[in-house]
């Protein structure tokens, strides 16, 4: 029963978070720029503007320019989240991929780094009066959930261990559509819920940002208004229409 519940489960945050996701990207691409908005500087080629969003999500350089010390914070937690869900790609692959094994042992420290980045911006949303102000409920919802995924994961190695070959064939099952059994440690099986509340919900957040920002008009447009004239598609469509 245990097992059947978590993969419907599964299945169905799998299914909100693909359709979910989609939906959304495809929102943003069907969204019109009127305006030419790129912040400066900001460059003239379109090579500029895929290095300029490289920088942008590796780097987080605007952010760095704002404020250092949120920075810091802000990309020690994606950073450490990237190593966390490249560890995990062992329980969804058969054989695991030599790269795959040679991040395992940065996983645990990339854990607790995880944890220290949450920690650094709840902590900001707390302390710093302008941002405390614009913080509703769902903000502190959201850093919970993931501090909860962080913790649970890390007492699952430090508190109560649970038998990961039988998690890895639980997600191998599903992946094969025959659902393995899983096993029954609360801890397993808090962390996985929140795992897929968090694939639940993160279509319709802000977590939505990290496929968002490669659709921002003010990172994503050369600069060349000069060079020339800017027309959302819809405008130029007035204006043929206009002509006739």
């Amino acid at each position: 029963m245990l097992t059947t519940l978590y993969a419907c489960l599964f299945y169905g945050a799998t299914a909100i978070f693909l359709v979910g996701m989609g939906l959304r990207v495809t929102r943003f691409a069907r969204t019109p720029a009127p305006l030419k908005i790129p912040t400066m500087p900001a460059p003239t080629t379109s090579s500029g503007v895929a290095f300029r969003l490289f920088r942008e999500v590796t780097l987080f350089q605007s952010l760095f320019r704002a404020n250092k010390w949120i920075w810091v914070f802000a990309w020690i937690f994606h950073v450490a989240l990237a190593v966390v869900l490249l560890r995990h790609l062992r329980y969804f692959v058969q054989p695991v991929p030599l790269p795959i094994v040679w991040v395992q042992p940065f996983g645990i420290l990339a854990g607790f780094a995880m944890v220290a980045g949450l920690a650094g911006l709840w902590a900001r949303r707390v302390v710093v009066e302008r941002i405390r102000y614009i913080t509703g409920p769902s903000d502190h919802l959201m850093l919970a959930l993931l501090v909860g995924i962080g913790v649970s994961g890390l007492g699952m190695k430090f508190v109560a261990h649970t038998d990961i070959i039988a998690v890895k064939e639980f997600f191998l099952g599903l992946m094969r559509l025959d659902p393995q059994p899983m096993p029954s440690d609360p801890i397993l099986l808090v962390h996985l819920g929140l795992v897929a509340t968090l694939m639940i919900v993160f279509p319709f957040s802000k977590l939505v940002h990290a496929a968002g920002v490669f659709f921002s008009p003010s990172r994503n447009q050369v600069d060349d208004a000069r060079e020339h004239r800017h027309l959302a598609p819809w405008a130029a469509k007035l204006e043929a229409d206009r002509a006739r």
